[in-house]
């Protein structure tokens, strides 16, 4: 089976690509950039951007399924510039539909557990908890999930969506600004204050990469009804929480500066994860402390 990653020369896509060939799979990888390292050497790479249409139908040529992973924006950034979210990230996706549809093979999406359910009314969050996202990522993610219903019902798409906490691991990238572990760890390192938005009470589900790679590899195998899936870890921790973390595993001062709230961050986020027990065999293998020391081991390797 030749699995293609669009958008894979990310941080989740990378780690996926390995995930599969680990697994025997043929990986090819559409995305903007190029492989730049000798682990990658067994990935099939196709250059190409993800919004040019005669691009993305020539790279799924002889693919027997697509992960999905190509997005333009982050929370933070989408709602300064809303239409631009949905014109890349919107019109881009139903492109890539319109290309792979009428194949049978399996299209995975990533979507985004963190956002699309809003402010929650309970925790954990389960799958069928109400969807009032706050932020134009989170809208955007979630109208993909409603386009690719309707392309089950017209056109008989074989799809998933694997809705992710907040990822960490090794190999992310720091300069994004993406990903408060990584983020807070790269500072420790660095003896600099990390910001907090608030006054550090925020509650996130953080999961290691490693287990997420392993969750949308499952995908390929299920032959279940159940469309939509959290993947996280169930445990939710706050940024104070966290800091300390990072101070335990670093062995330094974490220098903490408290800044305003922000209106697109709800507060407390935290994934049932029964479902992905029950439907794909899945639970996380790595503890949060262990995925901080291979976290941090990798930026002290960098």
């Amino acid at each position: 089976m030749r699995c293609i990653i669009v958008g894979g020369a990310g941080f989740i896509g990378l780690h996926l690509a390995e995930r599969l060939l680990a697994a025997g799979y043929t990986v090819r990888v559409f995305d903007l950039r190029d492989g730049d390292t000798p682990r990658h050497r067994d990935i099939e790479w196709v250059r190409g951007d993800f919004l040019d249409t005669g691009s993305v139908r020539g790279a799924l040529a002889g693919c027997d399924a697509v992960f999905h992973l190509a997005w333009t924006t982050l929370p933070k950034s989408s709602n300064d510039d809303p239409a631009a979210d949905v014109e890349t990230n919107v019109m881009g996706t139903l492109r890539l539909l319109e290309a792979w549809r009428g194949n049978r093979g399996k299209f995975v999406f990533v979507s985004s557990g963190g956002t699309v359910y809003g402010v929650p009314r309970t925790v954990p969050i389960a799958e069928d908890h109400p969807t009032q996202p706050i932020s134009s990522y989170g809208i955007t993610k979630l109208t993909i999930e409603k386009y690719l219903e309707l392309y089950r019902v017209l056109h008989g798409l074989d799809y998933y969506v694997l809705r992710l906490a907040n990822p960490f691991g090794e190999r992310q990238r720091v300069e994004t600004g993406q990903g408060a572990v990584t983020a807070f760890l790269h500072r420790a390192r660095r003896g600099e204050p990390v910001e907090i938005w608030g006054d550090g009470r925020v509650v996130r589900d953080y999961i290691y990469i490693g287990d997420i790679a392993d969750a949308l590899a499952r995908t390929l195998d299920y032959r279940g009804s159940r469309r939509v899936v959290n993947i996280g870890s169930g445990i939710g921790r706050d940024l104070n929480q966290l800091a300390a973390a990072i101070e335990s595993v670093t062995g330094r001062r974490l220098e903490r500066r408290y800044l305003p709230g922000r209106g697109f961050d709800v507060p407390a986020n935290v994934l049932d994860i029964s479902l992905a027990r029950a439907e794909l065999g899945w639970r996380p293998a790595t503890s949060f402390e262990e995925g901080l020391a291979r976290t941090l081991a990798s930026l002290s390797n960098a």
